[in-house]
Order: C-alpha cells, then sequence, then structure tokens
C-alpha cells in the first residue's frame, strides 16, 4: 500500500495527528500533495527555512519572521478552513522542535480540536521521536523505499543512451545491488556508475550502499573472495581444524558476528560446541542469517 493510500484512510478515519517516517521529505510531499489535489483537500506546508506556505495562496513577504515560528505554524491549522473537506498541515522535521513544552501542548490541542474540525497535523520526519505526552495522539506511517519496479524506473531515466543499460540477468544484479536505497541514492549511484564505466554496473552501487551502512556506525559491508565455509559453523570449523586448515582460515576476531546471506539448505549447524549461533529462516526470501560467536582452540 502507498504512503497516499494509507494516508487516505487514516485521513477517512479521522486521525488527526499523523507521523510520517520518511527520508525523502520531496517525495512525500509530491504524493501528498497529489492526493489531496484528488480529493479537493486543503493542504499547507511549514519548515524553519521558508515557513508556512499553504496551496493555492500567494508565499509571506521575504523576511517575515513569523513564518519561521513553530509555535505560529501549529496554530495555523485553526485558521485552515476544512469545508466539507479536509484541511492538512505538514510539518518538515517538527521533530526538531518537540522539547518545549508549549509546542507540544499547542500540538495536543489541535489535535483534539481536529477530530471534530478534520483539521490533520502530519509531522514528516527521519526519526520517530515523538514525546511520551503525545505518543496516543499520533497514528505512524512509514514512507517505504522504492521497489524493484520504482528502480527499474529510475535506472530507465538515468540511462538513456545505447549500451548504457544492461539487460536480463546483470540488470538484475543492478536492482539487487539498489535494494534499500532511497531514490536520491539510487540516482547518485546509478549516475556515478555511468561516469566511472559509462554504463550502469552493480560495483558503483555496492560502493554507495557500503558507505550507507558505515555511516549508521553498527555494520561494515566486505565484499571478498572468502568461503563462508572457511568460516566456521559449516564441515569444518577452527575448534577441530587440522593445523593446514586454520593456517588457511581468515582471521577473525574471537567475538566476532557472521551474517550469513544464502539458501538455507546449504548450510549445516555448527559443529562444536564452541558455537553459539541463532538461525533465522526467512521463507519469503530463502535467507539464512548466522550469528555465531567463534572460540578459537
Amino acid at each position: 500500500m502507498s504512503l497516499s493510500e494509507r494516508l487516505a484512510e487514516y485521513v477517512r478515519a479521522c486521525f488527526a495527528g499523523i507521523w510520517i517516517q520518511s527520508h525523502e521529505h520531496d517525495d512525500a510531499l509530491l504524493e501528498i500533495a497529489r492526493l489531496c489535489r484528488q480529493q479537493d483537500w486543503q493542504m499547507a506546508t511549514w519548515d524553519i527555512d521558508r515557513g508556512l506556505s499553504i496551496a493555492g495562496s500567494e508565499p509571506g513577504p521575504p523576511g517575515d519572521t513569523t513564518a519561521a515560528d513553530p509555535l505560529a505554524a501549529v496554530r495555523a491549522l485553526s485558521a485552515m478552513d476544512a469545508g466539507d473537506g479536509a484541511s492538512l498541515l505538514v510539518l518538515v522535521n517538527f521533530h526538531r522542535f518537540l522539547n518545549s513544552a508549549e509546542i507540544v501542548q499547542a500540538v495536543a490541542h489541535q489535535i483534539q480540536e481536529g477530530k471534530t474540525r478534520r483539521t490533520f497535523l502530519i509531522v514528516l520526519s527521519p526519526v520517530l521521536e515523538i514525546p511520551t505526552e503525545l505518543e496516543k495522539h499520533f497514528v505512524c506511517v512509514e514512507h517505504d523505499l522504492p521497489d524493484r519496479e520504482q528502480l527499474e524506473e529510475i535506472v530507465r531515466g538515468i540511462a538513456t543512451e545505447d549500451d548504457e543499460l544492461p539487460a536480463g540477468v546483470e540488470l538484475e544484479r543492478v536492482l539487487d545491488a539498489a535494494a534499500g536505497l532511497t531514490r536520491y541514492e539510487a540516482e547518485g549511484a546509478f549516475s556515478l556508475s555511468l561516469v566511472r564505466q559509462q554504463r550502469i554496473e552493480p560495483s558503483a552501487v555496492w560502493e554507495l550502499k557500503s558507505q550507507m551502512l558505515k555511516k549508521s556506525g553498527l555494520v561494515s559491508l566486505h565484499r571478498g573472495d572468502e568461503r563462508f565455509d572457511t568460516l566456521g559453523g559449516g564441515s569444518t570449523s577452527p575448534a577441530n581444524a587440522t593445523a593446514a586448515e586454520k593456517a588457511s582460515m581468515p582471521v577473525v576476531p574471537e567475538d566476532a558476528a557472521i551474517l550469513v546471506v544464502g539458501d538455507g539448505d546449504n548450510w549445516t549447524q555448527p559443529t562444536h560446541a564452541s558455537h553459539r549461533c541463532a538461525v533465522l529462516r526467512d521463507s519469503a526470501t530463502r535467507a539464512l542469517f548466522y550469528l555465531s560467536r567463534i572460540a578459537y582452540g
């Protein structure tokens, strides 16, 4: 279900407080604006840089300091006439201002009034940081990342010349590599591949994805030639390997965690008692996630 479809359901059900978690604000705003045009709803947006902007009206005068006031933006929802439809106020990156008791109270009042006036306060934010006082006031919606069809549409829009776009299995590899990227990240990765290799290749996409993982600070991506059976948990584990087999194995820290992704039918359980593992199978993706704490004997 798309963002606009879920949002339409919540508006019809009169959830006056909606929190949309998204890393792609421009795309989310376009989708919300398209929905409002289709349903003949009124829409206004606010951010700290541009101030309040109401669809179909003239922007405020330059230098208007009240336009950048977050409290005034929340109270502006009271002046929006829903009529027979609905009025939506989208507050971009508003989580930054919810540490103020005055703003939290104003948001709570607007959401309570919105249930009868059909005015809807929507926070658009990359994170889900709702103050305790407002937790019960908001329903949460996640703006999904692009699926394979959308990624293919993006790559075809970038690779417009002959021989720039691979076909068949090679195109599937590119789309596999781009899975999990935002639209902005995918566009950048595809463009980088064109600049570097004059065609779309998965290597540039993987490079951008590894940077994304590195920014998280939780995990890094290594693309090497090692085999999983040399890391333990297969037919030969470091605990019962011969000296020659141990010498050929890569050095892995004692408390390392190994993530193995592949066909679960081709993997065996750890063969030594010192291996602790958690095995999860996903029937949809046929992926085996194998975390093993390795103890070298």
